[in-house]
């Protein structure tokens, strides 16, 4: 099976504008503008953090038809007060289909989506709900000629790490090694009763900065 690679890191906001707000007060630039996500109800926008990588800002679009099912990335659980976070990451893999049969982890369906020219295949829980608290990945296959990374501005910024705070470090490192999941990842314990947390570090031009 190939390796699956950290291919982009979601922060989830009741909001779009919130979403970039959050964006640039923690790391100092404006995401660009995305585009609509038609089957879900959802829009985004990026910050570029290398040639096939980036960070999404998503949130339910207000002018968009309310999907019949739940909307991906547990955006149904939010709230107009709810604060923007890192919730859930994405790793890319050229075969889907291998990917998700090598693990017991449930990571959802597999679906098509698409946003503009843009076409993927994605694993999405039925109930939208994030695997292991947004500790466990959505896996991603491009279905397009170049990554939309590259497509994306280059504001200088790069992921050195991603860290993964789960309660079961046994359970989280077994899914590493079954996807071959391959970046600079970092799996450590959180306290039992406490939730499970992303950290993502980022090198901006001005310097280190922690999304969480």
């Amino acid at each position: 099976m190939p390796a699956c690679i950290i291919d982009h890191i979601t922060i989830t906001a009741s909001d779009l504008i919130s979403g970039a707000a959050y964006v640039k007060r923690v790391l100092g630039v404006e995401p660009q503008a995305g585009g609509e996500h038609a089957r879900m109800g959802t829009h985004n926008m990026f910050v570029r953090l290398g040639p096939e990588l980036f960070l999404e800002v998503i949130a339910p679009n207000p002018n968009a038809t309310r999907p019949a099912r739940p909307r991906w990335f547990a955006l149904d659980t939010l709230m107009p007060v709810s604060q923007p976070r890192l919730s859930n990451w994405v790793v890319r893999t050229t075969d889907i289909q291998a990917a998700i049969g090598q693990t017991q982890e449930n990571l959802g369906n597999i679906e098509a989506m698409s946003r503009g020219g843009n076409h993927w295949l994605i694993t999405i829980p039925e109930d939208g709900s994030l695997p292991l608290q947004g500790i466990a990945p959505a896996l991603i296959e491009w279905h397009t000629v170049a990554h939309p990374a590259t497509g994306m501005h280059d504001q200088g910024m790069s992921l050195l790490k991603l860290e993964l705070l789960h309660p079961d470090t046994t359970r989280v490192s077994q899914l590493m090694q079954e996807l071959k999941v391959e970046g600079n990842i970092e799996i450590k314990p959180v306290l039992t009763g406490l939730a499970p947390q992303l950290i993502a570090y980022i090198m901006t031009p001005f310097g280190l900065r922690i999304l969480s």
